[in-house]
């Protein structure tokens, strides 16, 4: 039986800071949806990555095109968001009434914010903002999990399980093992898998 999409195409966008591995997230789970059978096309924006700037991918995964790598505006239907204020950067511009919003609670301060050049949001000040912005969203706190796995990069993962929790794709933990035995490395699999499970508990 072909697995259908419940809405084609679907845009997606994850999104973060520098050194959250937001790239792999995107790769990863591009990787899950196109061994489902799906065309699945990714464009990627860095802005100085490497000094905790933002990093955003845009996925747009359909049954039958190809599409153009960047998301129009106010045309995202899922954003995964590794760290809450990127997910209120991105939902001012690709949002829409109908978007879902997927967050991790921890919040990684810009330098104006560390400086006192600029206020960060408390984080109710985002959920509140986020009931304004989208049609449903969960935040989670992902970090934490990561860090008492061992790594606070594999947030990342935990989200990936979160998003297939929530059930907003066909994707599942054996679409997530597959993918990653091609990617990882042997010792690392396993780590993954128990970040995975543990993002699907969360939801």
């Amino acid at each position: 039986m072909k697995i259908s999409l419940t809405k084609e195409p679907t845009n997606i966008i994850i999104t973060g800071v520098g050194g959250q591995g937001n790239v792999m997230a995107s790769r990863v789970l591009a990787g899950m949806l196109v061994n489902a059978g799906f065309i699945v096309t990714i464009g990627e924006t860095f802005g100085m990555s490497q000094r905790g700037g933002s990093v955003m991918s845009h996925l747009r995964v359909s049954s039958t095109s190809v599409l153009s790598p960047q998301i129009p505006q106010g045309k995202a239907d899922i954003v995964i968001a590794l760290e809450p204020v990127e997910a209120l950067r991105v939902l001012t511009k690709y949002g829409n009434p109908d978007v879902v919003v997927l967050a991790n609670s921890r919040m990684v301060y810009p330098m104006g914010v560390i400086t006192g050049e600029f206020n960060y949001p408390s984080l109710d000040e985002v959920k509140s903002m986020f009931s304004k912005l989208a049609a449903k969203s969960w935040i989670i706190d992902a970090t934490s999990v990561a860090v008492d796995l061992g790594n606070p990069v594999l947030s990342n993962i935990v989200m990936i399980g979160a998003l297939a929790g929530a059930s907003l794709l066909p994707i599942n933990r054996q679409a997530f093992e597959k993918e990653i035995t091609k990617s990882l490395p042997a010792n690392k699999r396993k780590i993954n898998l128990t970040a995975f499970d543990a993002g699907v508990k969360m939801i």
